[in-house]
């Protein structure tokens, strides 16, 4: 007879139904490839709700100047678009707060994975349509598969293409429908030759690029397949928010039984079943008394094959398989056979997991896979010692003791209650074995002291034989149940340490940020499992396969961390190290690879996509050396801890690698940088110099004095030039090294501005107007001179024949000193890079005075205002600038002395 359903819907699917229907729909057109109709069917089936009567507003349509498109928006409002400065231009983006205020029925988005420009409140635009969502309405919009993060690397191989504008998969399962808009690769590659998708010079490309015949195959498979998930994903979410049990068969979905009767056998069997239907699996464990390492191994393959893995506890195998295949809506079990002879007993006792799934499940398709040959499996005998024994042995000499104290009041038949009841204490205490032993002792010692003929062991009335029956069946009906709650008991404790354990790993780990620091945490929390643990990791290779001997594994592998503190370990051991490097897998104790090496080595795997394919690489081992066997949660914890390590690992590395590559190319940045300013600033003044040295050589006494007197002027103007330049990279190199120590002193700031325009040429475009009884400011003199020349200076120079005002204020505790100009002003682009070094604006080049300059000033000028804590900064256009004159400003702050 099937076991009974439960009809309540279920929590999970209730919870996320009101979440649903706290926020508007979302319709999303799916498309595997531009130009397949999306943005068309989207507005043919808009028009359709308009003449409905529904008040639809096209909020951002993307025609991409096709004709038919754009004539199918017809009488749809359209909402203005938002006009964003951005480099110099003018980019029109989708409007959200004019969307929120119209409130439309029913809203178009086109593009969902556009990337917005800067400054939008949002960075992406399906951010957009989740505060419209959130704001109660329902938007339509359009997306091609190959935005999908996740399949981002699998488009790139496919196509050749990297797409930039991704969205997170997550956005796909917000959408209440999804209606896949396909057309075969033919007709789009037809459409795109007919110049119905882009223009004739851009078709041909991409017909011959991302548009090729077997692009667009994969494209539409990936499409179909994702739409089909979703389809799934609403039918079981249904069926759960319904209690609907299952199969409805709608689809395939497989359902793997790892326990004692399948293992890996069972896991290869159902992948190549799901493989051969295209459909998910589950790999399902059920917890409880003797689960064994195979098992763990079993579950560690099915994760590795793509399985999700679903484990539960308290509960029998069948009961828990029929469950998930109902709240899953699976189609086809796959289980193990049970080895001979226990089969036999098995299924006389009703118990063969294949014969219940057979009579408690007609609906679901059954495969029984055949274990492989060898030893049947045997539980581990839990060593009692001798105090169940005593214990045991005691309530039976207390029960005989009662009953000799009161043998005149209490009948027989009520000293056998009180051994019975010793039977059920000894059973719920130890288990089955010692319950059993009691019982025996229990009728013995009934028998022979309490029931007439006294002190004779006689079983001739049908009372013995009930009493004996009695007694067995109690002792073992109690031994089982206390057996099985106790293996319930501990699976739930290994459960909740293992799920402490695994928090433990994820904050242990992401506190550490080298290499040294994560092992030395890996090495603790492995310790803490195992009682010992030890991390080996290769030289210089990361991965590698090799074969050889323990020799070779101490020459290849080194003991980066140990604890206890440990340098080396015993042979055996290293070839168990080595075979796990080289195999990656796991290795030594309690394996069926050198069980009798004295560590256990667990590879710290991750995987990579290289050349095309996938590849297994390991960082690392994980050894540990336990004092007892491990049981099956301990071992799941341990992978747990190797897994979690190994992503853990190779963030730092990657981190670190990243961190190195972008030193290496700021450095290179920066060479080049520096080189190309060499070239420029030095080769300049360096022709005037060659230039005015030649003519003066060869026409000296041609040349009038005033001539003379002039090149000579120009080669000491030139060289003067050339020494600044080298005295600015000299001093850029002292602050970058922070070798520039200040000497702080009170200095009065509107004397240091007058020392810097002594030492400009005279120009009198430059004003000064300071606040009276203008407090002083602590600084170093020289160097805040330095600072205020590079400001003039730059201001002089980038504004030709603008007036220069420095002024000199108090603001709060800090005194400000500004310099403003109404020369052109800085561009956007620019003015976030101006204080960097080598910087210099592409546009300034035809308006500079004086030459471009080195793009050191304004640097040296923040680094040393820095130093003297103090800050700078630049606006552009400034505060109070004329029309068509923006200007800049130079901000320099210092704080006041008391």
């Amino acid at each position: 007879m099937p076991l009974a359903t439960d009809d309540r819907p279920d929590p999970d699917s209730l919870a996320q139904a009101s979440l649903r229907e706290a926020r508007a729909r979302l319709k999303i057109f799916l498309g595997a490839a531009p130009g397949v109709g999306k943005t068309y069917e989207m507005l043919v089936q808009a028009r359709r709700r308009q003449a409905e009567g529904v008040d639809v507003v096209a909020g951002y349509i993307e025609t991409h100047g096709r004709a038919e498109t754009a004539a199918q928006i017809g009488t749809l409002p359209l909402l203005p678009r938002r006009h964003m400065p951005y480099r110099g231009q003018s980019l029109e983006e989708f409007d959200l707060d004019a969307a929120l205020a119209r409130q439309p029925a029913l809203l178009l988005v086109d593009e969902l994975a556009h990337r917005n420009a800067p400054g939008s409140r949002h960075a992406r635009r399906w951010e957009d349509v989740a505060e419209l969502l959130a704001a109660g309405i329902p938007v339509w919009t359009t997306l091609n598969i190959q935005h999908l993060e996740s399949l981002n690397d699998s488009v790139a191989r496919i196509t050749g293409v990297r797409v930039s504008e991704t969205l997170p998969d997550h956005v796909l399962e917000l959408a209440d429908e999804i209606e896949l808009v396909d057309l075969s690769p033919g007709d789009l590659r037809a459409r795109l030759a007919g110049g119905q998708v882009y223009r004739p010079d851009m078709a041909k490309r991409a017909l011959d690029g991302f548009f090729r015949e077997g692009n667009l195959q994969a494209l539409r498979e990936i499409a179909l397949r994702r739409a089909a998930q979703h389809v799934d994903a609403g039918l079981l979410d249904y069926m759960r928010l319904n209690a609907i049990a299952g199969p409805w068969p709608a689809g395939e979905r497989i359902l793997a039984l790892v326990g004692p009767n399948g293992g890996k056998a069972v896991v290869r069997h159902a992948k190549r079943l799901a493989d051969a239907l295209r459909a998910p699996w589950i790999a399902l464990h059920v917890e409880g008394a003797g689960a064994s390492g195979e098992e763990q191994q079993a579950l560690v393959l099915a994760a590795e094959l793509g399985a999700e893995i679903e484990s539960r506890g308290g509960e029998g195998v069948a009961r828990a398989a029929l469950e998930v295949s109902r709240s899953r809506n699976v189609s086809q079990i796959v289980t193990g056979r049970s080895p001979a002879p226990r089969a036999a007993l098995a299924r006389l006792l009703r118990r063969d997991l294949a014969t219940a799934l057979l009579r408690l499940a007609p609906d679901y398709t059954l495969h029984v896979v055949p274990t492989a040959p060898g030893r049947p499996r045997r539980l581990a005998a839990r060593k009692l010692g001798w105090l169940p024994w005593a214990v045991s042995t005691g309530l039976v000499g207390m029960v005989i003791g009662l009953g000799e104290l009161f043998s005149m009041w209490l009948e027989h038949e009520a000293l056998g209650m009180l051994f019975l009841a010793a039977v059920v204490a000894a059973a719920s205490l130890y288990g089955l074995r010692i319950a059993l032993f009691t019982a025996a002792i229990s009728f013995l010692s009934w028998n022979f002291l309490f029931i007439p003929p006294l002190y004779k062991l006689t079983i001739n009335e049908p009372r013995d034989a009930i009493a004996i029956v009695v007694f067995a069946g109690v002792a073992s009906t109690t031994g089982i149940l206390a057996s099985r709650l106790r293996a319930a008991a501990h699976a739930a404790q290994s459960r909740i340490e293992g799920l402490r354990r695994i928090g433990a790993f994820s904050r242990a780990f992401g506190m550490a940020r080298t290499e040294a620091d994560l092992r030395e945490e890996i090495v603790r929390q492995g310790a803490l499992i195992a009682g010992a643990a030890i991390f080996l990791s290769a030289g210089d290779a990361r991965s590698s396969v090799l074969s050889g001997t323990a020799a070779e594994a101490q020459d290849l592998l080194n003991i980066r961390s140990a604890y206890p503190p440990a340098d080396t370990m015993d042979e055996g051991s290293w070839a168990a190290a080595h075979r796990a490097f080289s195999r990656g897998e796991p290795t030594g104790r309690g394996t069926a690879t050198l069980p009798f090496a004295a560590w256990r080595f667990l590879p710290l795997r991750i995987s990579r996509q290289e050349h095309d394919k996938g590849e297994t690489h390991v960082l690392g081992l994980l050894g540990v050396q336990p004092a007892a066997p491990l049981d099956a949660p301990t071992l799941q914890t341990l992978e747990t801890l190797a897994g979690q390590a190994a992503v853990a690992l190779e963030r730092v590395i990657l981190t670190g690698s990243m961190a190195r590559e972008a030193a290496r190319d700021e450095t290179q940045k920066l060479l080049t940088t520096l080189l190309n300013s060499l070239s420029h600033d030095l080769r300049t003044p360096l022709t005037g110099i060659r230039g005015s040295a030649e003519t003066l050589r060869s026409a000296w006494d041609r040349l009038s004095v005033a001539v003379r007197a002039d090149l000579l002027a120009s080669i000491e103007e030139d060289t003067g030039r050339m020494t600044r330049f080298l005295a600015n990279i000299t001093e850029i190199t002292r602050l970058e090294s922070g070798a520039v120590a200040p000497r702080m002193a009170r200095v009065q700031p509107v004397d240091l501005v007058s020392a810097a325009l002594a030492r400009l040429p005279h120009d009198d475009r430059v004003t000064v107007a300071a606040a009276d009884r203008l407090p002083m400011v602590l600084a170093d003199p020289l160097l805040l001179e330095q600072v205020v020349f590079n400001v003039l200076d730059n201001a002089l120079r980038y504004a030709p024949g603008s007036p220069v005002q420095v002024g000199i204020s108090l603001r709060g505790a800090d005194v400000v000193l500004q310099v403003d100009d109404d020369g052109p002003g800085i561009a956007s682009v620019d003015l976030p890079h101006v204080f960097e070094s080598f910087y210099r604006s592409n546009a300034a080049g035809d308006r500079v005075t004086g030459g471009v300059g080195t793009g050191l000033g304004l640097a040296i000028a923040r680094g040393l205002i820095e130093v003297m804590g103090g800050r700078i900064e630049a606006v552009s256009p400034r505060p109070g600038a004329r029309p068509g004159h923006p200007g800049t400003r130079m901000a320099l702050t210092l704080p006041m002395t008391r």
